[in-house]
């Protein structure tokens, strides 16, 4: 795990080069070498100074989060990590100079090994990041970050990189602070040997700032005005983003106010406490599990197919120039695809690439991409009318009206241009795939490709399999959305497939309160502080209240008899078809739109939906609103609408904004237990009827007292 050598001038480099990976991590075994080696240099009356380095193309990438995250010990692991404080104290005041060579990105434990150096030299690496990921993940930095950033840099420049993950890269870090010195990629290694040296000839004790006699906090400590105003403000502005439902974030501004009023030593024990409760929460496990582990899997493809040759992609067709279809377009280009972008006038079709043109415009404006770069994308995209121009596509997506018949009619327009081998894709969002693809001559060919919109900023595609669909077919298409950078999730086709029926569920819940009689304002302040991006009836504005209304005719009709009405069925028709409010779109919706200011919650619904004097807590709101989505994914797991526990989680965190900090739909039953979470949805289904009854494969679980993850 680490190279060790000493060479004539007792110059000792520590290289680390973990086995069997392309990056270095930190865990038991690494922490271990490392220590060994740290310890030997330090003894060697030989050794005059030290150099740290990577035989990898970066230093360290940090922390083994899977040994994170099966931790169960917490004082076992609160010893482990107050011994690795130690030993980074022992080699801050060891007595001999040490540097760090950083040749490419340093996050997490890595950078703080490189912060207990005495100097930290990097390459001029453009790819380079620097930063602390931990709080992402539900995590703090844990080796000394929360004390030894914000010594070195100040609270206020501290703050991003602690509270927020940011990750910067070597320009900025140098120029706060964080890096000593930046020299040509190469040259990281002499340049910090040539430190060491010089550091052992002056004959001076090497000594962090906050081990000089003298020191004071860049900017001021907690105590100072500033230092006050920047906590108080971020205190506050935390808890507006949070509702105190991420503790990691809590948690480091508790470290720096309370670690920086007083010594490093004393800071590096309380930051230990408050890193062990983290690492033993159900959040961080939730947030390691899901964004993490489950997210890697995905994006690694780990349930394509096999025996497929991977397909790349030179030319797509994208039908229907709207803002999903621009969307994907976009992403496509940015891929470095060609895409024909056709709709029904070429007029149509050019409004389109007009719509990509003024987003890439925006990152130019803002620095972010050249004119030239923006118009080179640009380029890749072909609006047309005709479907002639689809001919030499490998992939063909439809993104048209949701109706059966002009979905049919494009799909056999498409399939009489393109290859045999050819795929074509449907964009739907609830209608079935089996169904659309008996328009088509090769259903063996025929896939449901699901973007969200803005389809060129959301992660997420939701890859639905209709019964004929071929593995190869599902294969090829799994290529695609990597090659577009996004995340696929597979699931089998259902009406509403996985995500538009579980989302539909919180909309839909949000419309049974308010019809219960429960404030629309307290519906959807439950939703935020639920951990949702936004409440359900301001949601249901944004996707259009009439889209809800038409979906529940749709599927009234569908099923005939079968079909059981729900309270959201009733108010989307009082609010359509009654009162003409069909959402934003409209500038009418359960809000009003003005121009001249932001929406409001419109007054009239209280006439039409009167409150009631009995009404529930937040608490029993929330738990309404989260349970009804986890009840119905169990449901999609055990109809095998969904392959995987994992693919829920992914899907919902990454689709619609389902709160991280609960793992996802599963994640949180798991969180909760299933014999917990069995009669919580008793107890709802009693009262609010059968949408919250628990499904077989929950109490057989609940029964046997398992889980859908390892506890």
């Amino acid at each position: 795990m680490l190279n060790y050598s000493v060479d004539a001038e007792g110059i000792a480099t520590v290289e680390f080069d973990y086995p069997g990976k392309s990056q270095n991590i930190l865990n038991a075994g690494s922490m271990g070498a490392y220590a060994e080696a740290m310890q030997k240099a330090l003894a060697d009356p030989a050794v005059k100074g030290i150099v740290l380095a990577s035989a990898k193309k970066d230093f360290i990438a940090g922390g083994d989060l899977g040994e994170m995250a099966g931790c169960t010990d917490a004082a076992a692991f609160h010893a482990s990590i107050s011994n690795w404080h130690k030993l980074m104290r022992g080699i801050e005041l060891g007595g001999k100079p040490v540097a760090a060579a950083l040749n490419g990105t340093t996050l997490g434990g890595g950078m703080e090994v490189a912060l207990s150096c005495h100097y930290r030299v990097a390459a001029d690496n453009p790819k380079a990041r620097f930063g602390f990921p931990e709080v992402t993940l539900g995590l703090l930095p844990g080796a000394g970050g929360t004390q030894r950033v914000p010594r070195l840099v100040g609270m206020q420049a501290a703050a991003p990189l602690l509270m927020e993950g940011k990750r910067i890269k070597v320009a900025e870090a140098q120029k706060i602070g964080l890096i000593h010195a930046v020299v040509k990629v190469g040259a990281e290694r002499t340049a910090a040997r040539q430190w060491v040296l010089e550091a052992i000839a002056s004959g001076a004790k090497p000594l962090q700032p906050w081990d000089a006699k003298g020191f004071k906090i860049p900017g001021g400590g907690p105590a100072t005005p500033g230092g006050m105003q920047m906590l108080m403000a971020a205190n506050a502005m935390l808890r507006e983003k949070t509702y105190d439902n991420y503790p990691a974030p809590k948690h480091i501004l508790s470290c720096v106010y309370e670690g920086l009023s007083t010594n490093i030593d004393t800071g590096l024990a309380i930051e230990a406490r408050y890193f062990t409760n983290l690492v033993m929460s159900p959040v961080s496990k939730n947030m390691i599990r899901s964004l993490f582990f489950g997210m890697q899997e995905a994006n690694k493809l780990a349930s394509r197919p096999a025996g497929v040759p991977p397909q790349k992609y030179t030319k797509v067709g994208m039908l229907g120039a709207g803002m999903m279809g621009a969307g994907i377009a976009m992403s496509t280009a940015t891929a470095g695809i060609d895409i024909v972008l056709l709709d029904t006038t070429q007029e149509a079709a050019d409004k389109g690439k007009a719509y990509a043109a003024k987003q890439w415009g925006k990152q130019v404006a803002k620095g972010r991409m050249t004119q030239e770069a923006a118009d080179a994308l640009l380029a890749r995209i072909h609006p047309t009318a005709d479907y002639a121009d689809l001919k030499g596509c490998e992939l063909v997506i439809e993104a048209v009206f949701e109706k059966r018949e002009i979905k049919a009619d494009v799909t056999k327009k498409a399939e009489a241009v393109i290859a045999a081998e050819a795929i074509f894709a449907s964009n739907t969002s609830t209608l079935p795939i089996t169904g659309l693809a008996e328009a088509s001559a090769r259903p063996a060919n025929f896939i449901g490709l699901h973007f969200f919109s803005p389809a060129e900023k959301m992660p997420l595609v939701e890859i639905i399999v209709g019964k004929a669909t071929s593995d190869a077919t599902l294969a090829r298409s799994m290529d695609y959305v990597r090659a577009i950078g996004k995340t696929p999730i597979v699931v089998n086709d259902s009406r509403g497939f996985y995500t538009s029926r579980v989302f539909g569920t919180y909309v839909s819940e949000g419309m049974a309160l308010l019809e219960e009689g429960v404030p629309p304002a307290l519906i959807d302040k439950a939703g935020l502080m639920a951990g949702m991006p936004v409440g359900p009836l301001a949601l249901a504005d944004e996707v259009s209240i009439e889209l809800v209304h038409k979906i529940g005719q749709q599927t009234r009709a569908d099923l005939g008899a079968a079909y059981v009405e729900r309270a959201a069925d009733r108010v989307a028709a009082k609010m359509v078809a009654e009162l003409g409010r069909l959402g934003r779109k409209s500038g009418a919706g359960f809000y009003d739109y003005p121009a001249d200011g932001p929406k409001r919650l419109w007054p009239g619904l209280a006439g039409h939906f009167p409150a009631v004097a009995d009404v529930p807590s937040v608490e029993q709101i929330i738990e309404r609103l989260i349970l009804v989505q986890s009840v119905e994914t169990a449901r999609c797991l055990e109809e095998k609408v969904l392959r995987a526990p994992i693919d829920a989680d992914v899907g919902a965190i990454l689709g619609w904004g389902y709160p991280p900090f609960r793992g996802g739909p599963i994640g949180w039953l798991h969180t909760l237990g299933m014999p917990a979470a069995v009669a919580t949805l008793d107890r709802l289904a009693e009262r609010h009827g059968s949408r919250f009854a628990a499904p077989r494969i929950l109490r057989e679980m609940a029964a046997k007292e398992e889980r859908f993850y390892p506890a």
